[in-house]
């Protein structure tokens, strides 16, 4: 009798000790807010310290298990995406909804929504995860899905080459356990392959309609060769950059069926586009109010997703099309009356889509590039040369340079073949943006394409540029 008191005393002190870390990760994460620096990570960091189990303790709590994104480009759209849908499932969700994708930021994510003195918290977890860090927060929280979308060169100064990071997903996703099901994007050849790993647990989706696509592979591909024998890949279509259906004449390896897919794709511009997602479950016209075939695979890889986790067709469709902009992808902005379009650029990939997408806009464009080479850029900007910027070059209507590589932005410009006169630096961002806006007529767009740092210090700048000029509620967030 004695023992089984003292195991329920233990027992008890631990859950007194836990909830004690849970207040204090609480009480850090507000007081860290109200100073200004969104407490996003400095709560998980301290409590990680004090405990570096918590984030499987607290994943351990959450009733229908935690959902895992990665990828090079279109986690946090893709996340937020399936959010929504997981929101018409009428699922109480715990995410790391600022995009805080390292160990800290998801260990914040679980300990604002974990449940505390009998508070009934979130029931499933949904964390976008960086791509490196991926095999440890998938060792911690053994996740029920895991979403792994593309692999594209991007921050190669801390990465390495994508065959490292194909590494690491690998012997991850080998090592999960038979209740983990993995949601594999068919298109992206060196993705693809973590399918075979999991033949009973993985479901694989894709673009069909071919007519999305073209026939001449863009200069931004970086997976090229058979993941089996290293022969060059035949490819019937190329959707973007590597991503596409493809084939291995000397070895037989082939893109996989996928099981979800978007058909009959229609694209309206930097209003939208449509297209028929299919899964196995039936089939629904979805109307997405983003622009490009970058938005459809993220749009697809949320609806597999949720697929995964037994959402019906008819929720993901309300989720998708009831889903706004993230954070700084395809943000809508009114500013003194002037239209802005914010759209970030981070890697050849991503910005090639951009370029694709402004390509379907009449007229000329008036442009702000923002190029940071800050640590969450990556130093290494060489990236900007394969960039198909000569495909935009022509429709210039005028192009400001901005950020801390203001200078190096406006050189691959010019060689893109953007007349000079078109061109001008200016490396301050918020006199980058005044002067941008002030070259627009009434009835013109600015395009702003910064890469992250930049677009973070774009975002300031509009909210300080408001409070000045007029009142916050004259600025539209669409």
């Amino acid at each position: 009798m004695q023992m089984i008191e003292s195991r329920q005393d233990r027992i008890q002190d631990s859950k007194a000790v836990m909830s004690a870390k849970i207040a204090l990760a609480r009480a850090i994460s507000v007081v860290s807010g109200r100073a200004g620096h969104g407490g996003t990570t400095l709560p998980g960091r301290v409590v990680r310290a004090l405990d570096p189990d918590i984030s499987r303790r607290l994943g351990a709590r959450l009733a229908r298990g935690s959902v895992l994104i990665s990828a090079t480009n279109g986690k946090t759209t893709t996340s937020a995406m399936t959010a929504g849908i997981m929101a018409q499932a009428g699922l109480e969700v715990a995410r790391n909804r600022e995009g805080a994708n390292l160990a800290a930021g998801v260990a914040t994510a679980l300990i604002k929504d974990s449940s505390l003195g009998g508070a009934p918290g979130a029931e499933i977890g949904l964390f976008e995860v960086d791509e490196a860090i991926f095999p440890e927060i998938a060792r911690q929280l053994g996740p029920r899905v895991i979403l792994l979308m593309n692999l594209f060169r991007d921050q190669l100064d801390r990465y390495g080459e994508l065959e490292h990071i194909a590494g690491l997903w690998r012997t991850a996703v080998a090592g999960l356990g038979s209740e983990t099901l993995a949601v594999i994007n068919a298109d992206d050849p060196l993705v693809a392959e973590m399918a075979k790993l999991r033949p009973e647990n993985s479901i694989c989706y894709g673009i069909e309609d071919e007519s999305a696509g073209g026939l001449v592979m863009q200069h931004a591909s970086d997976s090229k060769y058979c993941t089996v024998c290293g022969h060059v890949f035949d490819y019937d279509v190329f959707f973007m950059g590597h991503l596409g259906k493809y084939h291995c004449s000397t070895c037989g390896n082939r893109r996989p069926s996928p099981t979800v897919f978007a058909d009959n794709i229609r694209f309206d511009g930097m209003r939208g586009c449509s297209f028929d997602l299919v899964t196995p479950a039936g089939r629904a016209g979805v109307k997405l109010g983003l622009p490009g075939l970058y938005n459809i695979y993220n749009a697809l890889g949320a609806a597999a997703c949720c697929h995964a986790l037994g959402i019906g067709p008819a929720e993901i469709r309300s989720g998708l099309e009831a889903f706004s902009a993230a954070f700084g992808r395809v943000e809508q902005l009114l500013i003194d009356g002037r239209k802005a379009c914010l759209l970030l650029v981070k890697n050849p990939a991503g910005f090639n889509e951009v370029v694709r997408t402004l390509l379907i806009e009449p007229g000329r464009k008036h442009l702000l590039v923002a190029l940071n080479d800050k640590i969450a850029d990556g130093r290494d900007i060489s990236w900007i040369w394969d960039v198909d910027l000569e495909e935009l070059a022509g429709g210039v209507h005028s192009a400001v340079c901005s950020g801390t590589r203001a200078a190096e932005i406006a050189m691959r410009l010019k060689y893109a073949g953007v007349e000079p006169d078109r061109l001008f630096v200016e490396p301050d961002l918020k006199a980058a943006l005044s002067s941008s806006l002030a070259r627009l007529k009434e009835d013109e767009t600015l395009y702003v394409l910064p890469t992250y740092t930049a677009m973070l210090a774009l975002r300031q700048a509009i909210h300080q540029h408001f409070t000045t000029a007029q009142e916050m509620g004259d600025l539209v967030w669409k």
